[in-house]
């Protein structure tokens, strides 16, 4: 096994150990935390297929900025551990089931898969520098980057006005 294999192996069991930890944790902060490790993982995984401007939009943007603004909304809303309620009948009969049927169908799609014809080469990709993403980021794109950043200020503002107390 090459080391590529098995470094992808351990981000990807990683990221699947973290999101499972990010549903099964109580507390909103812990929850959060284990978020920023789910994106921090793949953006490890993108580095692996070559895609270094997604692995460092992946950290800066969601492992950063977002997370920052969940973590912040979270404290600022002072949300607190969570209680346990049992589960619905809805859940339970109806859930359950549906979730092993859908496994199996994912399950028997995967190994249909292996005999189904093989599809045509494919085309070529033309693979894009990161300096030319960037130019055009910042020359033909600058307008819907600006009006991206304008939204997420007026999100943090909305965030900081419902979460105000009254005096």
């Amino acid at each position: 096994m090459s080391a590529q294999v098995i470094i992808f192996f351990v981000l990807a069991a990683l990221a699947v150990l973290a999101a499972i930890n990010l549903i099964v944790q109580r507390h909103p902060i812990h929850s959060a935390l284990s978020l920023i490790v789910v994106m921090v993982a793949l953006a490890g995984l993108y580095l692996l297929m070559g895609a270094e401007f997604v692995a460092a939009v992946q950290i800066i943007v969601y492992g950063g900025a977002i997370m920052v603004l969940f973590i912040f909304v979270i404290m600022l809303l002072n949300a607190g551990e969570e209680e346990r309620t049992n589960f619905s009948k809805l859940a339970l009969y109806g859930g359950i089931p549906l979730a092993v049927a859908v496994t199996g169908l994912i399950a028997a799609s995967i190994v249909n898969s292996s005999t189904a014809t093989a599809l045509p080469p494919a085309q070529p990709v033309t693979l894009t520098s990161t300096r030319t993403l960037s130019h055009l980021l910042f020359t033909e794109f600058v307008y819907p980057f600006e009006l991206t950043s304008f939204l997420i200020l007026v999100a943090i503002l909305g965030a900081i006005v419902l979460a105000q107390r009254e005096n």
